[in-house]
Formats: C-alpha cells, sequence, structure tokens
C-alpha cells in the first residue's frame, strides 16, 4: 500500500465543512450511545446465515430513528431464508439513495483482549462490520434531523452473509428492489487498517477484484505406501498441480493484469503408510477483468488435467474441476463520475488532506451487485480509516504491520472512524439528494 500522510481526527476540525454544513455538534451528542451500541455489536457477533440478534437489533434501532424497516429480506439457493432488513425513509419527490452495511463476523477466535470482545466462542467481527453498521446507524440518525437538507427517499440496507459473498445476491433474488424501491445511486463504507482514522479513500474504476471459489478433487489410485509403483499418488500429483498454479499468473498473465491464485486448503490421506485414493483442494482467483478470470478458470482446469496425464491416470480418473456458482463475485467498480462527485463531498465536509486516493485492493466484495448486471446503477465504496495515526506511523517507519482485517488481533480505532464515517456518509447523501 502507499504510504498515506496522517492527521489525528482532532486536528480536523479548521477544515470541515462551513458551519452551515457542520453535522459534527449533533455527532457528538449521539457518539456515547453509538459507542455504546458498537461495543454490544462487538460483544455478539453472529456468523453469516445466523444474524438473527444482530438484524432484529438494527432493525429496532432504525424504527426508533423514524424509518419504515422490512425485515426478513433474501433467499438463498437452498431456500433458506436471509436476515437482510431495508430501512426507508421518504422525503418528497427526489433520487432514492441505498447506503449499505453489512450485518455478518467471522469464524475467528478473538485475540484482542478488549474488555467488550466477543462472547460467541470462534466467531469475532474481525472485519470491521460492527463499525459498519453502527455508522449507518449513526448517519440514519442525522439524516433523520436534516431533513430539510433533502429530497428523495433514502433507503438503508442492512445485508446478511457479505463474508461468504451470498447476501446481496439472496436479497436481490428475494425482489428487494421492487418489494421496496429501486436505488438512482448506491454507496457504501469499508473499514481500512492502511488510512489513518480521520480519512477516507476514493478510487474510481476497480477498488476490488472479483473473487472465485474453485474446488478441485485430484484422483488417483491408492494402495500401500511401501508400493509406490503400484499406484497413482495423488498426493504428488497434488503437490504438482499446486506448483503448476504458480505459473498462471507469472506465465499465463499479462504483467499489467492484476491476478491472483491461492491455493486455501488441502487435504488427503488418512495414516502414514496410506497411499489415498484422492486430494482435495479449495482455491480463490481474484482478478479486475472478466477476461482475466476466463483465462484463470481455464488454466486451473487444464493444469489438473495435465498433472494427471502425465501421471498416466486412467481417464474414469480424471480430476473433477467445479467453479461454485455461489461464491463468486464480480469487481467492486466505482462509477468514476459518482467517485469525483462524492470525492468533491468528503472535500468539503472532511477537508482536502483527508481525502487520500489509496491504491486498489485484492480482496473482494460483493456490495456490486446492487449495482446490478452492466453497472445499471451507479456505485462507489469508500475507504474508512481504521488505525491510530501514531500506530500506523510507527508501523511505516518500522516495517512491522499492524493487524490487518481477519485478523483475531485486529480493531478499529471506532471512535474517530464513527465521527469520519458518519459525517462523509451524511456529506455524500445530502450531495446526491440535495434541495
Amino acid at each position: 500500500m502507499r504510504t498515506f500522510g496522517l492527521l489525528c481526527l482532532a486536528t480536523l476540525a479548521p477544515t470541515l465543512a462551513a458551519p452551515a454544513d457542520d453535522f459534527r455538534p449533533q455527532v457528538e451528542r449521539e457518539l456515547p450511545s453509538l459507542l455504546a451500541i458498537y461495543k454490544d455489536l462487538h460483544t455478539h457477533p453472529e456468523l453469516s446465515q445466523h444474524e438473527e440478534r444482530t438484524s432484529a437489533f438494527l432493525a429496532a434501532e432504525l424504527r426508533r430513528a423514524g424509518y419504515t424497516v422490512t425485515e426478513h429480506i433474501g433467499k438463498y439457493p437452498d431456500g433458506a431464508a436471509a436476515f437482510g432488513i431495508a430501512a426507508i425513509m421518504k422525503n418528497g419527490a427526489g433520487p432514492v439513495v441505498l447506503v449499505r452495511t453489512e450485518l455478518d463476523a467471522l469464524p475467528v477466535e478473538e485475540k484482542t483482549g478488549l474488555p467488550f470482545a466477543s462472547q460467541n466462542a470462534g466467531v469475532m467481527h474481525a472485519c470491521g462490520h460492527d463499525l459498519h453498521m453502527t455508522s449507518l446507524l449513526g448517519t440514519a440518525r442525522l439524516l433523520a434531523t436534516l431533513k430539510d437538507h433533502w429530497r428523495g427517499t433514502l433507503m438503508l440496507i442492512g445485508q446478511p452473509a457479505e463474508e461468504t459473498v451470498g447476501g446481496a445476491r439472496a436479497m436481490l433474488a428475494d425482489d428487494l428492489y421492487a418489494r421496496i424501491a429501486r436505488p438512482d445511486y448506491a454507496i457504501a463504507l469499508h473499514d481500512e487498517p492502511s488510512i489513518a482514522a480521520g480519512k477516507v479513500g476514493v478510487v474510481a474504476g476497480p477498488l476490488l477484484a472479483s473473487s472465485t471459489s474453485v474446488d478441485v478433487i485430484i484422483r488417483g489410485l491408492g494402495g500401500h505406501g511401501a508400493r509406490p509403483e503400484a499406484t497413482k499418488d495423488p498426493i504428488v500429483m497434488a503437490a504438482q498441480f499446486v506448483l503448476a498454479l504458480q505459473t498462471i499468473v507469472s506465465r499465463q498473465i499479462p504483467p499489467q493484469e492484476p491476478a491472483v491464485v491461492t491455493v486455501g486448503s488441502i487435504h488427503g490421506g488418512s495414516k502414514h503408510n496410506i497411499i489415498p485414493d484422492q486430494v482435495t483442494l479449495q482455491l480463490t482467483t481474484r482478478s479486475y477483468s472478466d477476461d482475466v478470470r476466463r483465462t484463470i478458470l481455464a488454466a486451473i482446469d487444464r493444469e489438473a488435467r495435465g498433472v494427471a496425464l502425465a501421471a498416466g491416470v486412467p481417464d474414469d480418473r480424471a480430476p473433477i474441476v467445479k467453479v461454485s456458482e455461489m461464491e463468486t463475485t464480480p469487481v467492486t467498480y466505482n462509477d468514476p463520475a459518482l467517485a469525483a462527485r462524492l470525492r468533491g463531498a468528503f472535500i468539503a465536509a472532511l477537508g482536502e488532506s483527508n481525502v487520500v486516493e489509496p491504491r486498489p485492493l485484492m480482496a473482494s466484495e460483493d456490495f456490486g451487485l446492487f449495482g446490478l448486471v452492466g453497472r445499471q446503477i451507479p456505485a462507489v465504496m469508500f475507504l474508512l480509516g481504521a488505525s491510530d495515526p501514531a500506530k500506523l506511523a510507527e508501523s511505516l517507519r518500522t516495517g512491522t504491520p499492524l493487524p490487518t482485517l481477519h485478523s483475531s488481533l485486529f480493531y478499529p480505532q471506532a471512535e474517530p472512524a464513527l465521527r469520519t464515517g458518519i459525517v462523509a456518509t451524511t456529506a455524500a447523501v445530502i450531495d446526491l439528494m440535495k434541495r
């Protein structure tokens, strides 16, 4: 990541918006209750597709803020109902603006030592979704008191199952837009530990990569470990396959095109002296273009079959390569015109030195699905600084990394990040819905 300038939020005041558009006093009044909500959400994380308490909690808070809330939006492919929510506030004629937060947490055992650490064993808000929800709630409260500043329909979305990239698709499959409203714009934020708290980052074009999950079964012919010549060893083939995968990005993708192929799981065998019949692998691929994605997937299949062919595996034991239809998501693409517009709103609200242009990331997200196929709805996700400025400066100076998203040690600087997230999102919505 590029080095970002550092500025503590405490020094932000002189560069914020003009007094007429200065939302800080309202934010400060709400901050104590919002921090209590943040800690509650952090203490009670729920995994993807199990966000029952979280969804009900957020829905109740949004109703108290004056919104009309619909719960239990979403249908998964297996027929299970999702815990998606949509909160609406209508304020005359004007555009429909969607603001999204995620509800789910990760299967991570928390090791932060925070006094409000997770009480759900093996589950943690290690990606900051608790911060996102609290920021959305603060924005909802603020905009409810500023109705003389905007016109239109505000549509707040609580999305389940982002971590398994199934929640956005589930909500859209349940006719979200036909039932609630079709937005003219969609925005979201995501915390980012490489940016200091008090700042936001905006990128035009690709922000996050597409991702595709791939399951591969390398099949062989098992037998006794003392007689490998009488077998077709799938463990050896799997090792060769993993090494062959490393040539896809280095030798089959143009160097100007970002791409990733990672083996996240490999399992095979049960005992020292038994050669198994098969080995299973789980892969993830990342790219910024559909052409590169297709090239990677074709190469994975070809490399698997090539290894088996070289080992003399019979055709009826050829590898099985399965591309997931559900654990796949498109590039998170920020509409350039909308990104430029929001950058201007952020500069006006936060000051130019607090709006940075980070590099795109190879992480993935399903927020882009809310823009529909062909990017029919302009959408932007911006990054919210999450790290203590002094600690980030020390990390950059020493080269010692800070805990990243999905780490058992990660936690954001909640108070300054909340201030910034609420002010930035409120400024963005008012710019898009100004009278």
